[in-house]
């Protein structure tokens, strides 16, 4: 077997793992299955990467960003790892040619959307592929107790019932223990061999600032800082109002959110990372994927819901090792906002029954009537037009699709889809105008499952074949589905709305207690820990932080605010302890060891011993006559 120290070394230039990288890496070789608990930046793909390429077929490589699956894949390429991705954005001939790479030995990774996994087609061609590995990126999107759940993670099974002996390494930056176990219950794990480094990260300082004046402390703590940095806010609209206040303060700052333009989010990502742009202000749609290590600073200038949440945001500081800054403004008003959070999360059974009616009733769905129908829905029109709160909507929106209702999809379809109605035979008997019967003869030509599933098009291409404009195959198409010969659904950015099954009477829209009591408990105890995190200064941050991810017996981190504040003012017994030294060396421009004497009290000669040792060891450095901590 081929050594993975030298495909480490090879294509990626590295001359060591990170910690528990290797031992994840061997118990996969083993034929293990795995849970990997890494923090954010702790390097959870060469855990499957290299294994990939020492491991006979295909490892399939389930992520849930298609951005993030193309920047892996591209990355991979240029290491000369053959890696190719799938998802409902391709053509149906990229899709063959994908596939074809896996069979031929072309490819060594396979990276799919967890939506892919409930298309038929998708899983009947997987059944043709020598899979040596499945990998579950973000693990924790499985577990309905977490705070990313997200339904089509649960398709993730198909694949152990069709290939039961490979192995399952799931990974994840963020479970409490509950959810770990949610992630092996979902997945049937056999035994899994769990590696889970600590949530620590040593070179982030926590720090909560309690103001009402958000916007003047931003600038400062900008100001007293060097570096790139990232401003977490809650909404699109604030995106773009801190950004414009930052930048007419004279600090390049750009917004981000997932409602922009791809072409314009693409090229404010480049500019970022390249430090054209210092600041990027931006929704929780940053960050995943983002790989610069430089992030000097990351503020939380709106509270997150969770400490899941928090830890993913903030620990895209410092990935380089170096120290960084997890700052949190928080203001007396954002206690009741966490609260309010949870009742907009959780409206009323009988609010969410409403809504259901009404999007009917927008829709035009008859009562008994829409079954497999699929329509445009736009939200802020439908909360116009019956005075609703759009957060509360979305809310009970999501709440309808998980409980089996109909499904919502909040981004829309990027392509057109089209579906044959009538059975094969019944197509000799039509009798269609020229134009319309050659763009009929072609789709049949050219796609495949079109009796059985919606199947991806390009009116563009069909254009192109035929010689006609896209207008006149629109045009056709949508005389096909006048006609019922076809179900079309056009090109749309719009969000949609499935029914799965016909419209229903008020009193047979069911609620079960595991879409809504059960989860609405788990969100007011992750909300309830966010809270006390923030609010709390009994204590230690990360200690009460590293608690609550499972870790057993963590200790006071030395440089959290709390932390910090603590030792400004030492007890006696305080006073000659390493942390206190640490404390005060770690204050702008350094002190001399006179000077921290001073501060505590006590002779210069009682405290060099203890300061060449911290010396020694890296904690602090020297510079003539003043130390200061690294």
């Amino acid at each position: 077997m081929t050594d993975p120290a030298k495909i480490l070394s090879d294509h990626w230039g590295y001359n060591s793992f990170r910690p528990l990288q290797r031992e994840i890496i061997d118990s996969v070789l083993d034929g293990h299955d795995t849970v990997g608990l890494l923090p954010t930046g702790g390097g959870k793909s060469i855990t499957f990467q290299v294994p990939a390429m020492i491991m006979q077929g295909v490892t399939i490589v389930v992520t849930p960003l298609v951005s993030l699956m193309k920047d892996q894949v591209d990355n991979l390429r240029s290491k000369d790892i053959m890696a190719v991705f799938l998802h409902s954005g391709l053509t149906p001939s990229e899709q063959r040619l994908a596939f074809d790479r896996c069979r031929v030995g072309k490819a060594k990774l396979l990276y799919v959307s967890p939506e892919r996994l409930a298309n038929r087609r998708f899983i009947e061609n997987l059944r043709t592929l020598q899979i040596s590995l499945t990998v579950v990126d973000e693990a924790h999107c499985i577990s309905q107790w977490g705070y990313d759940f997200r339904p089509s993670y649960l398709n993730i099974s198909k694949i152990r019932d069709i290939f039961p002996d490979v192995p399952i390494l799931a990974l994840t930056a963020s479970a409490t223990p509950e959810v770990r176990e949610d992630i092996a219950r979902h997945l049937a794990l056999r035994e899994p061999r769990l590696f889970a480094q600590s949530f620590s990260r040593p070179n982030i300082s926590y720090v909560v600032r309690h103001n009402e004046d958000k916007e003047g402390l931003l600038k400062k703590a900008l100001r007293n800082t060097s570096g790139s940095a990232i401003v977490y806010v809650r909404s699109r609209k604030r995106t773009r109002e801190i950004a414009e206040m930052l930048s007419d303060n004279g600090i390049s700052a750009a917004a981000y959110h997932a409602g922009m333009d791809m072409a314009e989010k693409n090229d404010r990502q480049k500019r970022w990372k390249e430090d054209e742009i210092r600041v990027i202000v931006a929704t929780t749609a940053f960050g995943m994927g983002i790989d610069k290590p430089d992030v000097r600073l990351v503020v939380h200038y709106d509270l997150p819901s969770s400490l899941e949440e928090y830890y993913q945001e903030a620990g895209r500081a410092g990935r380089d090792g170096k120290p960084s800054i997890a700052l949190t403004i928080a203001s007396k008003y954002d206690k009741g906002v966490l609260t309010r959070r949870l009742t907009d999360a959780f409206p009323s059974r009988e609010y969410i029954k409403n809504i259901y009616q009404l999007v009917c009733v927008f829709l035009d769905i008859p009562m008994g009537g829409g079954y497999e129908t699929v329509k445009d829905f736009d939200v802020d029109e439908f909360c116009s037009r019956f005075k609703l709160n759009p957060v509360m909507v979305r809310s009970a929106l999501q709440i309808l699709t998980r409980a089996g209702h109909f499904d919502f999809a909040e981004e829309g379809l990027s392509r057109s889809r089209i579906m044959l109605k009538l059975a094969k035979r019944e197509l000799y008997d039509l009798r269609l105008d020229p134009t319309t019967d050659s763009v009929l003869q072609l789709i049949l030509r050219t796609y495949t499952g079109l009796f059985a599933e919606y199947t991806p098009i390009s009116e563009e291409l069909i254009a192109s074949r035929l010689g006609i404009s896209g207008e006149e195959v629109y045009q056709s198409i949508l005389k096909l589905s006048r006609e019922k010969i076809v179900s079309y659904i056009p090109r749309s950015t719009q969000p949609y709305i499935y029914f799965s099954s016909s419209r229903k009477e008020p009193k047979e829209v069911i609620i079960p207690m595991n879409v809504y009591e059960e989860r609405k408990n788990a969100m007011k105890r992750r909300i309830d820990a966010m809270k006390d995190f923030i609010y709390s200064d009994e204590g230690c941050r990360v200690e009460r932080m590293l608690s609550y991810f499972g870790e057993i017996n963590p200790t006071d981190c030395g440089k959290c605010d709390v932390c910090r504040d603590k030792m400004a003012s030492p007890t006696r017994s305080q006073r000659n302890s390493e942390a206190a030294i640490i404390y005060l060396a770690s204050q702008p421009g350094g002190h001399t060891v006179d000077y921290i004497a001073s501060q505590l009290g006590i002779r210069t000669e009682s405290i060099i011993d203890t300061v060449r040792k911290l010396i020694d060891s890296g904690k602090l450095s020297i510079k003539g006559t003043t130390v200061y901590a690294p």
